[in-house]
């Protein structure tokens, strides 16, 4: 089964920056793509990024240039660089990818991006 699990997240100042991970098991993980996904207190889920098995990236156009989604295939792992934080990106980020059974969620990780 599959199964993801975020780290990362924490309590960073605007401006900062913060690395958020993601470990992918269940899967052969090269042939999948990755994406992130955030969603604030009272807030729907939006797409962040995204990485295709072949590392092409996309992103939401209120992150371009503030953020990088890449993959290590061999750690098994979706990484999101996140710079020049601002307080409207405060979230729980999940990761998440499009299995033959649906789509997979990880439990999230927290950002707070505040003063």
């Amino acid at each position: 089964q599959v199964q993801l699990v975020e780290s990362g997240g924490g309590l960073v100042q605007p401006g900062g920056s913060l690395r958020l991970s993601c470990a992918a098991s269940g899967i052969i993980f090269r042939l999948y793509g990755m994406s992130w996904y955030r969603q604030a207190p009272g807030k729907q889920r939006e797409l962040v990024a995204t990485i295709t098995s072949g590392g092409t990236s996309d992103y939401a156009d209120s992150v371009k240039g503030r953020c990088t989604i890449s993959r290590d295939n061999a750690k098994n792992t979706v990484y999101l660089q996140m710079n020049s934080l601002k307080p409207e990106d405060t979230a729980v980020y999940y990761c998440s990818l499009l299995s033959p059974s649906g789509r997979n969620w990880g439990q999230g990780t927290q950002v707070t991006v505040s003063s």
